[in-house]
C-alpha cells in the first residue's frame, strides 16, 4: 500500500529544495494509466497526489505573478517550465521520504513539537504558540493536524539524510586560498579619459547626403515605437474621497476599534531562545558573554534563524515572569536564563519602544482619510454591477462617463514610455490590458490595485514608423557627430596605447642596460603635478617643445585630460566619475606596464597597469573572505554530491508518472 504525500506546505522542505533542484530525465520514469485518479505518480512506496501538484503549480504561478506585476496564465506557466519545476520538487521529496523510511530514519514527537512552536504563523497575540491559530491556519489550507505534523516529521528525516550525505564535505584549502587570493588581489593603475577636445580638429556636421544615408542606415534609432490610441474611463477612491461624508461618531467608533494602535504601553523588540535545562542555558550565556558566539550563532546551533525566535513587539505583561528583567535593560543586550512556560530561555532585547498615547483629535485626520477611502472603495464596488450591465447592454465609454460619473480620457500609449505622474498608465493592470486589447474587443470593466475600476477601448494602432528625415534631422546630426567623435577617439586611443606600450618597452630596455653597466640614453625629464583624492592621484604629463615645433600643437597636448593614478584598486571597487567597466578593464590587463582601451557608455579611456598587489591571506581583512569562499565552495561540492546521491536514489527506486492525471490537473487550472 503506497503512502500518500501530504498536502501540507513544508517548512523545512523549502530549505532542501533551495539546496538542489533536479529534473526527472534518466530516472527510469514510466507512465501508467491505472492507479488512483488523485495520484500523478509514485516514487518507491510514496505516491504524489494531484492536490500536491496543483498546489505547487499555483504557488509558483503566484510568485511569478507578483514579480511580473500581472496575473500569469497556465499557458505562460507551461512556456517557462513551471510544471516541470514542481514535478522535480515533488518527486525528489517523495524519493527522499521513501529512502528515509527504508533506512528507518525518523524523529520523535519532541522534535516535531519544537518545530511547531518555532513557526511564526502559529503564534497568537502573545507571541506564543496558539492552538486555535494553528488549527484555523491548517483548516484554511485544507489540511489536518496529523497531515501537517507528518510532513514536519518527514522534513526532519530528509534533513538528517541530507546532512548524513553531505555533512563531512569541506572545501579543499588550496582551492579556497586560490579563490581568495584572486578576490583580494589589488592593482595600481593609471587611467586617462580622451575627450572631443583632444582631437586634432573638432567634429562638425557632414553634408546633407551623409546625414540622409546615416538616417537610412540606422533606421532603428529614428523609428517611433508602436502607438496604441486608447480611450478609457476610470474612477478611483482618491477621485471621490473628498465627496464622501463621514460623521464624527463613526470616526470615534473607528478610533475605539483601533485603540491598540493609538494607545500603546512601553514595549521591547525581543527574541527568545529556549533551552532544555538551566545548565544548557547558563553555558550558552557564558559563551555569549565571553564573545565566543553571538545570539544569532546560538540560534543557528539549534537549527533556527532569528525569524524563528523573534517575538516582535512585546509588553512587559506578555513576557510573564521574564518581563521585569527584560524591561530592566536600558539598552540592547541579552539577559537570562529566565523561566518561561517552555523552559529556561535567553532573551535578546533589540530596541526600546516608548509608550504611545495618540488622542482622538490627533488621530482624526488619519482616521478620516482612511475611512473616506474605505467608503469610496465600497461605493465603487457597488457601482461595478451597474456598469457591467451597461457595458453588456452596449453602452459606450462616453455614455458611462456621462451617466455614471466616470472620468473619460484618451492616451497615446506605448510600451516603453515612462507614464506621467498620476496617469492611468502608471497602473500595472492598465498597462497589461493596454498591451493586449484589440480593436475587436468589447470594453470590459477591470480593477485597479487601489480599488479603482476602468474600462478601455482601442481606437487605432499606429505601427512603428520611421521618423521622416526632415523631422529627425537634429537627432540624426547629433547621433552622427557622437558616433564620429567616438570613432575618432578610439583611433586616438589606439595611437596612445601604442605610444604608452613603446614607452614601457623603452623604460624596460633602459633598466636592462643600466643593470648591465651600459650608459643609458638621456631623455627629457617628466614633470608631474599630483592632485590626490583618496588613493587617486592626477598627473599631467608636460610636453617639452622641440625647435621648430608647432606651438598650437604643444598647447593642445598640454590641454589634454591628466593621467590619474589609483593605488590598491580592489576587484570589486569603483572609480568615481567613471563607468564601472573601467575596473574590469584594469583587471583584464596581464602584465605590469600593459595599456589597453576601455570603451563604455560612449566614453573612451586608456588604462595602464602599474603594479599587481598580491593578497595577504594572513591579514584580518582576508579572514572573513577565506571563510565565505570556503563556505561557498563547500556548499557547491555538497550540492554536487547530493545531486549524484539523489539521482542514484531515484534511479534505484524508479519514478512512475500518471500523465493523464497531470493533464487533467492542468486542464482544471
Amino acid at each position: 500500500m503506497t503512502k500518500p504525500r501530504s498536502k501540507a506546505k513544508s517548512t523545512v522542505y523549502g530549505v532542501l529544495m533551495g539546496f538542489m533542484l533536479i529534473g526527472l530525465g534518466g530516472f527510469g520514469i514510466q507512465n501508467f494509466s491505472g492507479g488512483s485518479s488523485s495520484d500523478i505518480g509514485q516514487a518507491g512506496d510514496i505516491s504524489v497526489t494531484a492536490g500536491d501538484y496543483a498546489r505547487g503549480v499555483r504557488n509558483e504561478m503566484q510568485n511569478f505573478s507578483q514579480r511580473m506585476g500581472k496575473a500569469m496564465t497556465m499557458e505562460e506557466a507551461k512556456q517557462i517550465g513551471v510544471p516541470q519545476i514542481v514535478l522535480s520538487r515533488l518527486f525528489l521529496s517523495a524519493s527522499l521520504e521513501n529512502e528515509a523510511n527504508r533506512l528507518g530514519i525518523s524523529v520523535g514527537d519532541k522534535t516535531v513539537g519544537e518545530q511547531l512552536l518555532a513557526i511564526q504563523a502559529f503564534r497568537g497575540l502573545t507571541g506564543q504558540f496558539d492552538r486555535k491559530v494553528y488549527a484555523d491556519t491548517l483548516r484554511q489550507e485544507g489540511m489536518t493536524e496529523r497531515q501537517f505534523e507528518h510532513d514536519l516529521r518527514m522534513d526532519q528525516a530528509r534533513l538528517m539524510l541530507q546532512q548524513a550525505v553531505t555533512g563531512g564535505i569541506k572545501a579543499p584549502e588550496a582551492m579556497t586560498n586560490l579563490s581568495a587570493s584572486w578576490l583580494l588581489e589589488t592593482r595600481n593603475i593609471r587611467w586617462q579619459e580622451l575627450l572631443a577636445k583632444d582631437l586634432a580638429a573638432p567634429v562638425v556636421a557632414p553634408d546633407e547626403a551623409t546625414l540622409e544615408a546615416w538616417h537610412k542606415a540606422n533606421a532603428d534609432r529614428f523609428t517611433a515605437p508602436e502607438i496604441r490610441k486608447i480611450t478609457y474611463v476610470w474612477i478611483t477612491p482618491e477621485m471621490i474621497e473628498e465627496k464622501v461624508q463621514i460623521d464624527d461618531q463613526a470616526l470615534r467608533d473607528l478610533y475605539q476599534q483601533r485603540i491598540a494602535e493609538f494607545v500603546k504601553p512601553e514595549r521591547r523588540m525581543v527574541e527568545k531562545l529556549v533551552f532544555q535545562d538551566d545548565a544548557a542555558a547558563a553555558a550558552a550565556k557564558a559563551r555569549l558573554d565571553k564573545g565566543e558566539v553571538d545570539f544569532e550563532g546560538l540560534a543557528k546551533e539549534r537549527g533556527l534563524t532569528l525569524n524563528d525566535v523573534d517575538l516582535g513587539e512585546v509588553t512587559k505583561d506578555q513576557l510573564g515572569a521574564a518581563g521585569d528583567q527584560v524591561f530592566a535593560l536600558t539598552q540592547p543586550g541579552v539577559t537570562g536564563p529566565l523561566p518561561t512556560n517552555l523552559g529556561p530561555a535567553l532573551f535578546s532585547m533589540n530596541a526600546i519602544l516608548e509608550p504611545v498615547n495618540t488622542t482622538f483629535e490627533e488621530a482624526k485626520p488619519e482616521l478620516r482619510g482612511e475611512a473616506a477611502l474605505d467608503r469610496a472603495r465600497r461605493q465603487i464596488d457597488e457601482m461595478r454591477s451597474q456598469i457591467d450591465d451597461e457595458l453588456a447592454s452596449g453602452a459606450t465609454l462616453e455614455d458611462l462617463a456621462k451617466d455614471k460619473g466616470l472620468e473619460l480620457g484618451k492616451i497615446d500609449w506605448t510600451q516603453s514610455e515612462e507614464p506621467a505622474q498620476g496617469s492611468i498608465a502608471g497602473y500595472p493592470a492598465f498597462r497589461s490590458a493596454a498591451g493586449q486589447v484589440t480593436t475587436q474587443d468589447f470594453a470590459e470593466l477591470k480593477e485597479l490595485d487601489d480599488g479603482g475600476i476602468f474600462a478601455l477601448r482601442l481606437d487605432e494602432t499606429v505601427p512603428p514608423t520611421l521618423i521622416p528625415f526632415e523631422e529627425a534631422r537634429p537627432r540624426v546630426t547629433e547621433d552622427w557627430i557622437a558616433s564620429e567623435t567616438h570613432r575618432r577617439l578610439l583611433a586616438l586611443a589606439d595611437e596612445g596605447k601604442v605610444a604608452a606600450m613603446s614607452k614601457t618597452m623603452a623604460a624596460a630596455a633602459t633598466e636592462t642596460a643600466t643593470t648591465a653597466g651600459a650608459a643609458p640614453e638621456t631623455t627629457a625629464p617628466e614633470t608631474t603635478a599630483p592632485e590626490t583624492t583618496g588613493t587617486e592621484t592626477a598627473t599631467a604629463e608636460a610636453t617639452t617643445p622641440v625647435p621648430g615645433s608647432d606651438e598650437a600643437a604643444v598647447s593642445a597636448e598640454a590641454d589634454k585630460e591628466p593621467w590619474h593614478e589609483v593605488a590598491s584598486l580592489p576587484r570589486d571597487g569603483f572609480i568615481s566619475g567613471t563607468p564601472q567597466a573601467l575596473v574590469p578593464g584594469a583587471f583584464g590587463l596581464k602584465e605590469v606596464g600593459d595599456t589597453d582601451i576601455v570603451s563604455a557608455e560612449n566614453r573612451v579611456f586608456l588604462v595602464t597597469l602599474e603594479a599587481i598587489n598580491k593578497a595577504d591571506l594572513g591579514s584580518d581583512q582576508a579572514k572573513p573572505v577565506l571563510t565565505n569562499v570556503g563556505n561557498r565552495i563547500g556548499q557547491s561540492l555538497q550540492q554536487d554530491l547530493f545531486d549524484y546521491y539523489a539521482r542514484a536514489v531515484q534511479a534505484g527506486q524508479g519514478v512512475t508518472i500518471n500523465q493523464a492525471a497531470i493533464d487533467a490537473a492542468n486542464s482544471r487550472m
